[in-house]
């Protein structure tokens, strides 16, 4: 093949690519646009007709796992329409996980190293700053985090990239192209747009209240003044840009009549919310630990106990004190109800209920809990889970590890010569290189994977069905891609390297014992020259030889 031929095959190829790529974003869009909306005839049409778009675009281009995933989600579609078209939690989880896996697959089956079909999707990133040299800097320290940055020096530039095809956001400085001009030229992008492009207004000077107005009129979802620090402009452009896959919120019902828990199953159901129900109030601790769900329903009155007492039980739980409990009764006593709702309750719903009303109390409360227990488990500085969070979820996953016989590996990471960087480059330098390796670690592994900030620079990764071996070849990719980062600074760019510890579950081992193999892996690591991974297994024969 001469190389003109070969040129034009990789672009067919490409063209074939970006094709599959925009399908399954088409599939993964409708998917979450039932976490708004309910399910309808008219719904699953056009997320059946997404699908088979998805998949003869694979078969097409020869991609096996799109076209599988694509063919599974047909046969899920058409278990709706024999369940006379109706949606069930246990179709919920299975179109969900089908999601996940659509949303993580990358182009090249096999390659674990691909990224996800969401990563791949993204719009460059305009950067319309008035220095040159600070807009080419930024480009290059985002494309480590996979944006496409594109600098532009003119209002003339940024009008062209701007026909030519729309960005994922634009980081816009307001005095770019004169006084105010940043401002007038953001309005001028958004005109006769349905959805308002993102953008990141900065300022060297502090801005007035006339001049941040002006940047939220003109489609401006943050601020920056003083300097543009690329930690924090990386973590607005990640929520910005990125298409998560939320995952469907999960409801339990407790209520002794069969009939009304079918009935709210149904209706929950049919807005994409997974349920369980119990008729005997006093499974519920059982159910709660296995189900974890993101609200209670309870029923008033039930002959083995009452709603208020049993949310008294739930409440003693310290695990389950935050999750939201709403009260579905016929009782219509508002003094009853109040006092319902002042014993562990958080609103009172009577019945009959109209399903519009349900749906979104349950969503909204839901959500709104999700919020806050991702604000009391997580840290403050990188967003991933705390100490304390990120030892619970390994406990779960060593139950589950157990309970499946699936394997279980457990991460330690440690930033190499930390102290020295907070010495020589100041604090804030410091913060940004521990931020900066937590959206790296987010970016980069499963959804399924727990990341947790243990303290200080040091890192905890919770891999589940991942043995030693997997966990090694994946971390030791990440290893080698941040220390080819650079981060600027004064006299020269800093470059930073972890080391890391990795074991895995072995038989009744208890969460605690893993964590002190992982341990054990890391400091091998660190004190046989760092920016390296060690396993635990690898560490001991080092140390039977080194005794030998």
């Amino acid at each position: 093949m001469t190389e003109h031929a070969e040129l034009s095959s990789d672009r067919l190829k490409q063209h074939f690519a970006q094709r599959v790529l925009h399908q399954a974003r088409q599939v993964l869009e409708l998917w979450q646009r039932l976490q708004r909306s309910a399910w309808s005839s008219v719904y699953r049409d056009e997320l059946l007709a997404a699908s088979q778009r998805l998949g003869q675009c694979a078969e097409r281009f020869q991609q096996p796992l799109h076209a599988q995933l694509a063919s599974a989600i047909e046969q899920c579609l058409q278990a709706v329409e024999a369940n006379r078209g109706r949606l069930n939690s246990a179709l919920i989880g299975e179109l969900d996980s089908l999601m996940q896996r659509l949303a993580r697959s990358g182009l090249r089956q096999g390659d674990d190293s691909a990224p996800g079909i969401l990563s791949l999707l993204r719009k460059p990133i305009y950067l319309a700053l008035r220095d040159g040299e600070r807009s080419e800097r930024l480009a290059r320290q985002l494309e480590f985090f996979g944006f496409t940055a594109l600098p532009l020096d003119s209002v003339a530039a940024f009008r062209k990239a701007l026909r030519q095809r729309h960005p994922a956001a634009i980081v816009m400085e307001v005095d770019f192209a004169g006084d105010g001009g940043g401002l007038q030229l953001a309005e001028e992008a958004q005109q006769g747009l349905e959805h308002k492009l993102p953008v990141l207004f900065f300022s060297e000077q502090e801005a007035d209240t006339r001049t941040r107005l002006a940047a939220v009129r003109a489609g401006g979802e943050d601020f920056f003044s003083g300097s543009l620090d690329a930690s924090a402009l990386l973590e607005r452009l990640e929520d910005l840009t990125r298409l998560t896959q939320t995952e469907p919120y999960k409801v339990l019902i407790v209520d002794d009549s069969r009939a009304q828990t079918t009935f709210t199953e149904r209706m929950l159901n049919s807005a994409g919310i997974i349920t369980r129900s119990l008729t005997d109030p006093i499974q519920v601790m059982a159910a709660l630990a296995e189900f974890q769900p993101d609200l209670i329903i309870l029923d008033m009155y039930m002959p083995e106990c009452r709603g208020t007492e049993l949310a008294k039980v739930i409440r003693h739980h310290e695990r389950y004190v935050s999750v939201p409990i709403i009260y579905l009764s016929a009782e219509d006593d508002l003094d009853k109800q109040l006092d319902a709702m002042g014993e562990g309750g958080d609103d009172f719903l009577t019945k009959p209920i109209q399903a519009r009303h349900l749906i979104a109390t349950v969503r909204n409360r839901a959500a709104r809990a999700r919020y806050l227990k991702a604000r009391m488990v997580r840290d403050s500085l990188t967003g991933l889970y705390n100490h304390t969070h990120i030892l619970q979820l390994l406990e779960d996953a060593r139950v589950r590890a157990r309970r499946d016989q699936q394997p279980l590996s457990f991460a330690m990471l440690d930033i190499d010569h930390f102290k020295q960087v907070n010495d020589r480059y100041g604090h804030p330098m410091g913060d940004r290189v521990i931020k900066s390796l937590a959206l790296f670690l987010k970016q980069r592994l499963r959804k399924s994977d727990h990341i947790g900030r243990y303290g200080g620079e040091e890192f905890a990764v919770v891999l589940p069905d991942t043995d030693a071996a997997t966990a090694t070849r994946v971390l030791d990719d990440i290893r080698r891609r941040f220390a080819e980062m650079h981060f600027p600074a004064q006299p020269q760019d800093l470059s930073c390297s972890f080391s890391c510890g990795i074991a895995e579950l072995q038989g009744e081992q208890e969460a605690k014992v893993l964590a002190s193999h992982a341990d054990e892996a890391l400091y091998r690591a660190k004190h046989a020259g760092r920016n390296r991974v060690e396993t635990f297994a690898t560490s001991l024969r080092h140390l039977h030889e080194a005794l030998a």
